[in-house]
């Protein structure tokens, strides 16, 4: 609100500027050129009295015309150009009031409205990226949901044309596609959750020692490590941050399953220590490719390598997705560096306080 208060004030202190100076101008060209002309008629025309004045007065009528007819273009195009970005904004944010996204702004501005034009370029880009992304969310449910759903819809329609006979591996099968729908609903709220600023003062994020919480995630997939691993390496530091235990576990977890699903290698290398960043935890190891220009979007929703991979609820594309989250709300940073099959999965997390 103050800063709309700041450039309604700097608008109006423009244009009475550019009114001072045109108001300005025509007082000087109107009284420099009556008063040249004056001298002009009296020292070389020899023009006095009665005949003067007249003959002044009809050249302050024609300077004045002149003189208000520059000023008044001069007054157009500068206020035009003040008031161009804001028509041009007033009429964008009409559109987003209908829900559509207008186009760039494309006008000349400078200083604070030039500020304000970018500002509400930048606003409707991401406006239409949220838009776009909502729109391939609501495709990628309907997508993830189709396939259980239709297969429930089928076996039901089956049992009551009397086509199928009900027995326990029938209602097995139907239980299973239950609880698949069931786990995406509870992953999308979850990673709706994570995804809200206004739920982070509710994680209660304490001080945790970052190798214990490594040490226990690693606890509970020794099992799932030895049987794919011949052998995985640790060099893991100790290290106080700020953050939600379950949370960053849960992250341990997503990056280790996705590790051990799509491993090819069979080594695995996990580094924990401390950089100028903060606590840096590193995933080395081989798997199936992953093009180098599309490693970001791996942390997208609902986003897979290989349209081919399991559609099971572990593998609907979320788990990488609500980890970006997490690590977004302990304000740290989640990647990955990969040439297409040697592939370090990373997380860097700020140790000094969230505030």
């Amino acid at each position: 609100m103050r800063r709309i208060k700041s450039m309604a004030n700097l608008l109006l202190s423009k244009l009475v500027a550019i009114n001072s100076v045109v108001i300005l101008l025509v007082i000087m060209l109107a009284g420099i050129s009556v008063k040249d002309y004056a001298c002009f008629l009296v020292n070389h025309e020899q023009v006095t009295g009665a005949q003067l004045v007249d003959t002044l007065n009809s050249f302050l009528i024609k300077v004045s015309v002149v003189a208000f007819v520059i000023a008044g273009l001069l007054h157009y195009f500068s206020v035009k150009r003040i008031v161009n970005p804001v028509k041009a904004m007033a009429s964008a944010a009409n559109q987003v009031k209908t829900g559509n996204i207008p186009p760039k702004i494309d006008v000349p501005a400078s200083g604070e409205l030039g500020e304000l034009v970018t500002n509400f370029n930048a606003m409707t880009e991401t406006l239409s990226v949220v838009q776009t992304r909502r729109e391939e969310m609501l495709r990628d449910i309907a997508h993830e949901l189709r396939t259980p759903l239709t297969n429930i819809n089928g076996y039901l329609e089956a049992l009551h044309n009397g086509v199928l006979k009900g027995d326990q591996e029938l209602f097995g099968s139907l239980l299973d596609e239950s609880r698949r729908i069931t786990r995406i609903v509870d992953l999308i709220a979850e990673l709706d959750a994570w995804s809200q600023e206004s739920h982070f003062p509710e994680k209660q994020f304490e001080e945790i020692d970052m190798k214990q919480v490594l040490a226990e995630s690693l606890a509970a997939f020794h099992l799932k490590l030895s049987d794919r691993f011949g052998a995985f390496s640790q060099q893991i530091d100790h290290a106080s941050i700020l953050g939600h235990k379950d949370g960053l576990k849960q992250v341990l977890a997503n990056l280790l399953q996705n590790i051990i699903d799509y491993d090819t290698g069979g080594h695995l290398a996990i580094k924990g220590q401390q950089d100028a960043e903060g606590y840096r935890v590193t995933f080395t190891h081989e798997g199936t490719y992953i093009d180098p220009e599309k490693k970001e979007l791996i942390f997208e929703r609902f986003y897979r390598l290989e349209e081919s991979r399991s559609t099971k609820a572990e593998g609907a594309g979320l788990g990488l997705a609500i980890a970006k989250s997490i690590i977004d709300a302990h304000h740290g940073t989640i990647g990955l560096d990969t040439d297409g099959h040697h592939h370090s999965f990373w997380i860097s997390i700020p140790t000094r306080s969230i505030s």
